[in-house]
């Protein structure tokens, strides 16, 4: 047995009404009075206003509108009715009884003056409130009382009427929205947001459909046909219904239907851009009954289109019968800090990622950026098994992206900085994917920066190396030998820092190093978790730099190192004689100006400005 939705109750039933030759009845002369007569009157409604002394106690505006003869203004004690025995609030429910009896028109009533405003010094109880919704109840009139909701057959939504941003005229379109009585004015702050998410030129595109569906129904032989089967509001949910194939024996019903068929799929396909900018050629071509819709013109190998004559539609399709292929993307996280993000990394992982391969150490800041529908599976690099891991996420890659999804591995910093992207893109490309790698902020330069430590600087470092602390499948690599004027940035080397360091310092340890041995007293920062607020940064030297690691307790990952005299260079005063001739027999004195009496130095954390970006 099939199964429908349930109904909840508390909504509203939110309609759009026209009320030509009817009467919205406002009762009250203030501000909001005025604001109600102005929709009714947009609407194309007849509007009376009931206010006790007449015009000459109502706002401005509504004084203006009645000298303008867009609305009437009667005073209550105007009106035939009860003597003046009746209580006020029996009063005011007699009198308008009586008007509504010889009123017959009235479609509408709106009670604006149970709301103390600056206009009105009194304010009508709820006593007579409740006579009056009786009253216009017991002839079928909704009726709506400001301030009592509980009195109120219906509400105002807050609504916006486009314009036409080239002739500033109104558009037919107009937006509206309620929060069922639950916030008003978050109801018009969002209307607001909705307003300004959707482009300017959005009411010329209703305006223009509208004419299309004019022009559809402006041959004469449609009089003959059902007016049902030519509307855009029957029950079919899409535009793709089939309609009989054209033929030269169409009936007018089939012609009907076919045309208004072609601006459902207009209304539905083409963009709003595209809609609002349509001349009345173009209009006609839509729904011309011979030519169709314009196709695609075959073009030459510069992209020219073969037939000079005729432009190339923006709407032609090349059909194949072969499933969507799926896309991968290789993107840089950057250092970790969201804000680093490029761009085109924020949006494939907010707007086109249906996968996300993650590696282990993104940030959580990172991750939760990606929307919630998005599956995000994370790499499971234990110790011992990255390769294994590393193949599980690329098979995966492969299988999504068979399936027609966008996959989206996401790696730290930039993926071809010690990221195997190079290993991913030959894999993806050996089963039929070619990816797009999407650089990123590499560590290796946004790590020491946020230490305070410029890789080069003049007078302390005119070059820069990076390398790794561990090959392939573990294997140690041979590290670069010390040069004073250069910086060396080593990602990966923090768990085999002691080894790291044998191999720096050790005149035994050529094998394992490339060119003359390091200084013990060589500066060497350990930053862990760069960019990010819990950041922290051990500055020391190459001799005591594990005592240092050693003493903070537990480690940061990920972690990098910076090793070279370009690390005191920008602190306090600076210093730019690092590199001078006879500037060694100083290092020192500059090593106390870094780290004072002690033999390493901790900061925490990064730059408050950053915290707030």
């Amino acid at each position: 047995m099939a199964s429908y939705p349930t109904p909840h109750g508390g909504a509203s039933l939110i309609l759009s009404f026209r009320f030509q030759k009817r009467i919205v009845l406002i009762i009250g002369g203030n501000s909001l009075a005025a604001s109600r007569a102005f929709a009714a009157l947009d609407a194309d409604s007849s509007v009376v206003v009931i206010a006790r002394g007449g015009e000459a106690s109502v706002c401005d505006e509504l004084k203006w509108r009645a000298q303008q003869h867009q609305l009437s203004v009667i005073d209550w004690d105007a009106l035939p009715g009860p003597s003046s025995s009746s209580s006020s609030s029996e009063q005011d429910a007699e009198l308008l009884e009586g008007y509504l009896s010889t009123n017959p028109y009235v479609s509408l009533v709106c009670v604006t003056d149970t709301l103390l405003s600056a206009e009105i010094s009194q304010k009508r109880n709820k006593l007579s409130a409740e006579k009056i919704a009786r009253v216009c109840r017991s002839r079928n009139i909704p009726v709506n009382i400001t301030d009592l909701s509980d009195l109120c057959d219906f509400t105002f939504t807050s609504t916006h009427r486009f314009q036409d941003p080239d002739t500033g005229s109104p558009s037919p379109l107009q937006i509206g929205i309620t929060t069922n009585g639950q916030g008003c004015r978050l109801a018009t702050r969002l209307r607001r947001e909705i307003i300004s998410k959707l482009p300017k030129d959005v009411g010329r595109a209703v305006s223009k459909v509208g004419k299309l569906r004019e022009l559809a129904r402006a041959d004469s032989s449609l009089e003959s046909a059902n007016e049902a089967s030519i509307s855009e509001d029957g029950a079919e949910a899409t535009p793709n219904a089939p309609v009989p194939q054209r033929s030269a024996q169409e009936t007018p019903q089939e012609d009907a239907t076919r045309r208004m068929k072609w601006v459902a799929q207009v209304s539905e396909y083409w963009s709003l851009q595209r809609l609002a900018d349509m001349s009345e050629q173009e209009l006609a071509d839509v729904l011309n009954g011979q030519a169709g819709l314009p196709v695609a013109q075959p073009v030459d190998s510069n992209g020219t289109a073969s037939n000079p004559d005729h432009a190339v539609s923006l709407h032609g399709l090349s059909l194949t019968s072969t499933p969507p292929k799926g896309r991968i993307f290789l993107v840089g996280s950057g250092p970790g800090h969201p804000s680093l993000l490029t761009i085109a990394t924020h949006s494939a992982l907010t707007r086109h990622a249906d996968l996300v391969l993650s590696d282990k150490l993104v940030p959580a800041a990172v991750l939760a950026l990606i929307p919630k529908h998005v599956e995000v599976r994370i790499a499971r690099k234990f110790p011992g098994n990255a390769d294994g891991a590393q193949q599980e996420l690329m098979e995966a890659g492969v299988e999504a992206a068979r399936r027609g999804l966008t996959v989206v591995r996401l790696k730290q910093g930039d993926p071809t900085v010690y990221g195997r992207a190079g290993e991913e893109v030959l894999y993806f490309r050996a089963h039929g994917f070619e990816p797009i790698v999407v650089p990123g902020v590499t560590s290796a330069l946004a790590g020491p920066i946020f230490a305070g430590i410029p890789v080069t600087q003049r007078g302390a470092a005119e070059s820069f190396i990076v390398c790794t602390g561990v090959g392939r499948r573990g294997k140690e690599v041979k590290l670069p030998g010390y040069e004073r004027s250069r910086t060396l940035v080593m990602l990966m080397g923090v768990a085999r820092l002691p080894q790291v360091l044998v191999a720096l310092q050790s005149e035994d340890a050529v094998s394992a190093r490339n060119g003359p041995a390091y200084p013990p007293n060589t500066p060497i920062a350990l930053i862990e978790r760069g960019s990010m607020p819990d950041q922290r940064v051990i500055y020391s030297t190459l001799r005591d730099i594990v005592a240092a690691l050693d003493s903070v307790g537990e480690q940061r990952p990920p972690g990098m190192l910076v090793i070279g005299w370009s690390i005191i260079s920008l602190f306090g005063k600076g210093d730019m004689t690092i590199l001078d001739d006879d500037a060694s027999s100083s290092d020192e004195a500059r090593l106390r100006l870094l780290l004072g009496e002690a033999k390493w130095k901790i900061c925490e954390g990064i730059d408050e400005a950053w915290n707030l970006l």
